[in-house]
């Protein structure tokens, strides 16, 4: 969906002419001739064409259920992680450490095609550096596979996207 807004006196105007391109408004509001499509990009060029901006109206995305939380603290780590009833990814990161940059949207990406089924700790070492020595992190960017409290599986560094998902989908398999 794309807004085509008039400016008055250097201000988008407060009615703005809504352009559909699936489906076809037929509110009045939306369109002066929102009867038929191509009136109404008829309409839109000419706005264009005296000066309207055209501006892209965001549709939201359908709702996946992402469970990826940042820890707080140990007990915040004790109540999300160890008490968990699904499979928990904690990654242990640094906002300093570019490697863990990197791995961030790979591993979000991943987490967020699991809908739910999987969730993602993600720990800063530097605020939590007691959870960091309790697990053993000697270099970042560091993941754990945790069930019922215990770390199931282990991968250190950055590691592409294809490895990644190959890593959880069989950490999740031996730990149903």
């Amino acid at each position: 969906m794309f807004v085509v807004s008039r400016h008055q006196e250097g201000r988008i105007a407060s009615a703005p002419y809504f352009i559909v391109l699936i489906d076809v408004m037929q509110n009045s509001q939306s369109c002066p001739s929102s009867k038929m499509l191509s009136n109404c990009m008829k309409h839109a060029r000419r706005m264009l064409s005296q000066g309207a901006r055209l501006h892209r109206r965001l549709i939201p995305e359908p709702v996946v259920k992402k469970e990826i939380f940042i820890v707080q603290n140990s007990e915040d780590f004790e109540q999300k992680v160890k008490r968990s009833d699904k499979m928990v990814i904690v990654d242990f990161f640094a906002n300093w450490c570019n490697p863990c940059k990197k791995l961030t949207p790979r591993l979000e990406s991943i987490i967020g095609e699991k809908a739910g089924t999987v969730k993602l700790a993600k720990v800063d070492i530097d605020e939590n550096i007691d959870l960091a020595l309790d697990y053993d992190v000697g270099a970042i960017p560091v993941l754990m596979a945790m069930k019922g409290g215990k770390v199931v599986n282990r991968m250190v560094g950055l590691q592409d996207t294809d490895k990644l998902r190959a890593w959880i989908d069989k950490t999740v398999a031996e730990n149903k």
